[in-house]
């Protein structure tokens, strides 16, 4: 739920990315958080676990514009992706507004893909949150294997697992090498903007 602090001005958006382990949710945020500058970025805070990391950093976007003549800004979040972490998880969510699912391309994680969009399904539902009801991104990342000759899902084999009921945007990406990785960012804010404006607007 989006928090007003009229004291700053300022209206906070929260985004989180989700996925499975190691999918690549750290690395699209330490390079969004490395490519922007000091002026609009806060400090990025990690807090580690064994094997797995949660990030958080804020910033405001400057294309955006403003709701009720508040600034916006984003917070984004990852959460470990590891099965051990679901309590982090849950506590991760609380107060989402958007959500960036980070699924990861190699073919032995398939199940993993599933099981893990399934568990942010259910964490949602623990919060009275539809996953339907809440703007969504996928992001299907480390296409640049392909060129390693390592064993990937198709785009649209992972469509099909992933986003056939869903129908949301998605994108291609390599977070290590930044393809992809700001326009799902631009996607995700844009929507989840858009949204929160409504319900502000409404009240």
């Amino acid at each position: 739920m989006a928090f007003i602090d009229l004291s700053k001005g300022e209206v906070q958006c929260k985004i989180v990315y989700y996925g499975p382990g190691r999918g690549g949710k750290t690395t699209n945020l330490l390079y969004i958080h490395r490519a922007m500058s000091e002026k609009i970025r806060g400090k990025m805070v990690t807090i580690d676990t064994k094997g797995d990391r949660t990030l958080f950093f804020d910033f405001l976007p400057l294309a955006l514009g403003k709701i009720h003549n508040l600034s916006i800004k984003i917070q984004l979040y990852t959460v470990p992706g590891q099965v051990m972490y679901n309590a982090t998880r849950k506590l991760v969510l609380k107060g989402v507004d958007g959500l960036v699912f980070v699924a990861d391309s190699l073919k032995v994680q398939k199940d993993k893909n599933i099981q893990s969009l399934e568990n942010l399904r259910e964490n949602l539902a623990d919060e009275n949150i539809n996953l339907e009801d809440i703007p969504l991104v996928m992001q299907y990342n480390k296409r640049d294997l392909a060129d390693a000759n390592i064993p990937l899902l198709s785009i649209a084999e992972m469509d099909a697992d992933l986003n056939s009921e869903l129908k949301v945007p998605w994108f291609e990406a390599s977070a290590l090498k930044g393809q992809g990785v700001f326009e799902t960012l631009r996607e995700i804010s844009k929507r989840t903007v858009k949204q929160v404006s409504r319900k502000l607007l409404s009240k």
